[in-house]
Order: structure tokens, then sequence, then C-alpha cells
């Protein structure tokens, strides 16, 4: 039996590592002891000690319960500060000297780092994903601190979407060749095997062994397609998924899910182009089949009772403790009854499950059949909520019939994702919405490309196009406008990249809108002119204008009305007074790539240094008790709402100077 340890990099991402939870699977079906962690490290490695100091503890003194010591040990091996070994309270036991001789070997271990000696290395295989190229070094970091924790003769594997772009890289960082592509072929990872890796269902139960949540943590992964059948030049699928595979049914996948794992509400599709599939009708079936139909509910399920049930089958011991301690305890939360919430905090409280650590499967258990009765009655008042099925990656609008929007409109899709990456595909566009609206389908989710090779200009007006679309077919469209980056390269390890036609000033504007507006532009379309102006001159007026301006846009044009000088009209003032060269050297400054306002040269002309004195980022003097500008932030905060909504309608989308220059991007 080997022990593997599957590490995702404690990057952000909103789905699981779905190539690490088919590993889990495989090695478990070898018998293999598997362990999944993302988060730093570090962490990791003093969870393992303390676990290792625990059992020493216990074999030294068996009448005390160290397991529901588990933090103050954690704090003292973390920290080495004595006021969590005093909390420890172990001088009054017989043989207290030889337990202080282990807490001590466990804080010399940590510190000193002796974990790192061959020797007391645990794992005889690590596999490590990867994703975004911009990722590449918290990805690089990752593996080089996880091959300290592998065994002399053990084995490594990397792989993922940065592992397969960009190989050479990963072995150049990291001494380790990384396996591209897909685990589709017998023997990717063990010779003796025929296994398929990519063919094996998914175990979610690893996902509960982290503390990190992914957004959709509810729902079932996976995709009836493989690839794409396009090569689009800022897109990277033809590489990961070269061949297209048109159908693999996914009902039978979900009636296993629900049988190891328990059922869960909403279907996440990564399927990369499902409308290019011969086989469109079978797909929408099954989809059908798995119980995703139009309308279709979902009822909470007991998940305390199937974790403790796995507890008592000692099946991922390390998942269910973690998942059954997070349920217990939220439904103590839940209590109204004053009487009933003191009577279950005791229930807790007395067998350590206010805290992962200290807890047991044994205490849990136990604290299980004592509450289960009015759990499962809380539970019973839990109203079904609706199924969701969501083609994540979106759908090709230049793929759609009306017959295809008609079946989509049969499943419980919400939202249809449709790619809008570029004005040459608006026609399409502009039927596959109709036929889709037609179909009943009320809520879409569009990605808008940008920083490609697409012009400033193309980005506003797909974004009106979509507001327009929520009136004329009364739905309700929401824009993700996603900046482009290179899969290779200059600029593919970073976000530093601007696209031939943008600057990054007009990139940080965008990001600047897109902070006030959440990440999204939805229905209303006096919202979206506020937002991004009435036309494309104010449009242009707001890519122009200082970060922290767009962020706080009412409030600094409210400073007119207390004559400010941070006021925004005379940010306007100070680009009017400028003549034609001096707005010429103007816009060029702050188009700049390394322009920063803290250095302005002195050798500017006057007019040109005091507009850049605008550009000065004023976050903290806005939102900072000590800022400057704090007290009058609070003070329009405090307007009567009215007051605050005339401000906005009348002043939003007014604001425009006069351009003397016309600069070019």
């Amino acid at each position: 039996m080997r022990n593997v340890l599957l590490i995702e990099p404690n990057y952000k991402t909103k789905f699981p590592p779905i190539g690490l939870m088919k590993l889990a699977t495989y090695f478990k079906l070898r018998g293999d002891n598997v362990v999944f962690f993302k988060g730093e490290l570090r962490d990791f490695i003093l969870e393992r000690i303390v676990e290792k100091c625990i059992c020493h503890l216990s074999d030294a003194c068996s009448s005390v319960d160290w397991r529901l010591k588990h933090d103050q040990i954690l704090g003292y091996i973390k920290t080495r500060k004595r006021e969590h070994l005093e909390a420890l309270r172990i001088e009054s036991l017989e043989n207290w000297m030889y337990l202080y001789e282990w807490l001590n070997h466990y804080k010399d271990y940590y510190w000193k780092k002796e974990y790192l000696k061959q020797s007391e290395r645990e794992w005889d295989w690590i596999g490590v994903t990867s994703m975004f190229t911009f990722y590449f070094d918290i990805t690089v970091k990752t593996i080089n601190d996880a091959k300290n924790l592998l065994k002399p003769k053990g084995t490594m594997m990397v792989g993922g979407v940065l592992a397969t772009l960009q190989p050479d890289k990963i072995f150049e960082a990291t001494g380790i060749q990384p396996h591209c592509g897909l685990l589709n072929k017998p023997g990717d990872v063990d010779a003796d095997s025929d296994v398929i890796i990519d063919t094996l269902p998914l175990d979610y139960s690893i996902l509960e062994e982290i503390d990190y949540r992914y957004d959709m943590g509810n729902a079932y992964y996976g995709s009836l397609t493989k690839g794409c059948g396009r090569n689009c030049a800022f897109c990277a699928v033809q590489k990961l998924e070269p061949d297209y595979v048109h159908f693999m049914p996914m009902s039978s996948r979900i009636e296993a899910v629900d049988e190891n794992y328990g059922s869960h509400r909403d279907l996440l599709l990564m399927d990369n182009n499902v409308l290019a599939s011969e086989n469109f009708d079978d797909i929408i079936d099954d989809i059908i089949k798995a119980g995703f139909q139009k309308g279709s509910v979902y009822s909470e399920p007991n998940r305390l009772s199937f974790a403790v049930e796995q507890l008592k089958k000692k099946r991922n011991v390390r998942a269910y403790i973690r998942q059954a301690q997070r349920e217990i305890v939220e439904y103590y939360k839940q209590i109204k009854d004053i009487e009933k919430s003191y009577e279950v905090y005791n229930i807790l409280f007395d067998r350590g499950l206010f805290s992962v650590g200290s807890t047991t499967p044994e205490n849990l258990i136990e604290a299980y059949g004592l509450i289960e009765a009015d759990f499962e009655k809380m539970l019973s008042k839990k109203r079904p909520r609706r199924r969701i099925v969501d083609f994540n990656q979106g759908v090709d609008a230049r793929l759609f019939t009306e017959d295809k929007a008609k079946r989509l409109g049969e499943i419980a899709i919400s939202p249809l994702r449709i790619a809008f990456d570029s004005l040459d595909v608006k026609p399409y566009y502009l039927q596959a919405i109709e036929w889709s609206a037609k179909a009943g389908i009320k809520n879409f989710s569009n990605y808008l490309l940008y920083n490609f090779n697409d012009h400033p200009d193309d980005l506003y007006e797909r974004l009106k196009i979509n507001v327009d679309l929520c009136v004329t077919h009364d739905i309700n469209v929401y824009s993700f406008p996603m900046k482009y980056h290179p899969l290779l390269g200059q600029h593919s390890h970073d976000r530093d990249y601007i696209g031939k036609h943008w600057n990054r000033k007009y990139i940080r504007a965008i990001q600047a809108i897109m902070n006030s507006t959440k990440g999204s532009i939805g229905r209303g379309k006096s919202f979206f002119l506020k937002a991004f102006g009435r036309n494309l001159e104010e449009y242009h007026t707001l890519l122009e204008m200082p970060d922290t301006y767009i962020i706080y846009r009412f409030f600094f044009e409210w400073l007119d009305s207390k004559k400010h000088p941070l006021g925004m009209s005379k940010w306007v003032k100070s680009i009017n007074s400028m003549t034609y060269n001096e707005q010429q050297l103007f816009f060029s400054i702050i188009h700049d790539s390394d322009f920063g306002s803290q250095n302005i040269s002195e050798e500017l002309p006057t007019r040109v240094k005091f507009a850049l004195s605008f550009y000065r980022n004023r976050r903290d003097d806005v939102a900072k008790e000590n800022g400057e500008l704090y007290i009058l932030k609070k003070e329009f905060d405090a307007l009567p709402k009215d007051l605050l909504n005339y401000i906005k309608n009348s002043c939003a989308g007014t604001i425009k100077f006069k351009r003397k220059y016309h600069t070019k991007v």
C-alpha cells in the first residue's frame, strides 16, 4: 500500500481539480492510502506533526484525552509560546516530564525542519495539478516544496493546464518532467495497470478534506464531450483536448456519485463546445434522465447522517470528520430556541466538537445520536430548491440552430452562457439569443473577451448589445468582461499583457468600472449608461479618468458642490486648460505602462503636472479613517436616499472634457 498525496496549489479557483478527483478514485481502487490538500504546505506539515505528537502523548498517558487538547498542542508547536504549554496543565500528571519531552521533541522537529530528512518522509507518490499559466510561480513553489516530502524512491507527477502548455518551463524550474494532456491511456500512472483514469468516476470525498470551499460546492462535475473542433488563437483547448469526443453519458456517473458520496443539487459541465457534438440530442436526453429537466427541484439530504455513516465504516475519516463537524456546528448555529441551543452547545462542547482538530469519530457518532431527531426535524423544514445546469465554459453561438435552442430549453439551464468574444460573431450571437429566448430561457451570463485583437470601443458595443437584448427579449443577460492573458511567451506567467489596441490606463479603467459593478453588467440600461457612459465619447472620458474617481465617481462629482479642489470638475478643467501639445504629452504619460503619480517629473509643464496630480491613488484617502477624504465620504453616504439618487441620476454620464489631441491607442 502506497501513501499518496494529491496537491492543488493554493491559488484561487472556482472549480475543484477534476483530474485529482479521478486519481483519488484510481489509487483507492488499488488499495492505496490517499490524502488531498490545498493550502499552504507548511500548514499541512504542521497538521501531520501534531497528529504524531498526539499519538505519542496518548501512548505515554492514556488517562488523558489528548485529542481534546489538539489546539493547545498545535499552538505550542507552531509558536513555541509558553502560554499554550501552560494551557495543557500537564504538571499534575504522574509522568509529566516525559510528556514535556514529547512536546518539545515535536516543537523542535517542526522548527528545525527535521521532517525534511529523507528518513522522515512519508509519501510514496505525490501528484500536483496546475491551472492558469499566470499561476506559474505559485505552482513551481508548490512542486519544489512537495519534492521535499517525497520518499527517496518515490514518484512525483505534475499535470494539468500549465503543465501541458509549458512542460519545458516546468521541467526547467523543478526538474520534474510533467505529464501532458489527459490521463486517457492505460499505464499513465502504473505500468501494470490497464485502467484508463480519465474514464473513472470522481472521488467527491476528497473535497471535504480541505478548508477551501469551491464556488459550486454542491454540484456534480464533469463533461459529456471532450475537445472543441475549433482552433481559436486565444484558447488552449486544442492542445489540452485535441480529439473531439461526441458523447460520454453522464447519468450513470451521477448515479454512482449518489450511491458513494450522496446527492448534489446542480450539474456543472465543463464541455468546451457541446454544440459541436453529433449526439447533441442524446446529451440533452441524458441530462433529463439524470433528473435535470426544466423545473426540476432538489431536496437537501441529511449530509450529517451520511458523513456519520461513512465514519462508522471508516471511509476517508479525514474527510468525513471535517464534513460532519462542519455540519453539526452549522446546525447548532441555526437553533433559535435558547434552551435547545444551550443543550446542544453542551453536547458539542463536552465532546470537543467546536474544533475540527479536537474532533474524533467516536464523539461525532455519539453526539449525532443525541441530536438526530431534532436535526432531522430542522432539515425537513427546508424547502426544495430549483436545480441548475451550467455549461460553464460557454457555448458557441455559431453552432446554434433553432432546434438546439429548443432542446436547451428542456433542461434546467440557468444561466445559459454564450461566448461573445468579438463583434465578428455578432449576427450569430443575436440569432442564438433570439432562439434561446423563444425557447423559454430567461437567464444568460456571457463572456466578453477583451485585450486580445479587439479595440476598446468593441467592448463598449458588445456590452451595450447585451443591455439592449434584455429589453428586446425581456431576458436577463449578465456580461462578464474577461481580460485576455497569453498562454505562451512573454507575460504568460503574469497578468501584465497589453493588447495592441489597449494601454495599461484603459485596462485599469475597465477593472475599476468592474470593481464598481461587482464584476458583471446586468439588466438595466440606465445602470449601464452610468457605468460605461451614454456614448463612446463619455466612455472614452471614463477610460481616461483617474481610477479612484471611477470607483467613487458620484462622490467626486458631489465634491463639486463643496467647491472641493478634488471635485470632478476640477479634474476636467485641468485637462481642458492644456494646449494641444500639452494634452498630447499628458495622454502619452498616463497611457505609459510605467506611469505612477508618485514620480511626476518636475520638468513637466505646470498644467500637465497639475492634471497628473489627480491620478494619485486616493483609495485610502476615501476609505480609511485617517484619510483626508474619509469624513466627507461619510457625509456623502449619510445623505438621504432620495438625494443620493438625484445626484447619481443628474450627474452620471455628463462629465466629459474637450479632447484637443486625438489619442491613438
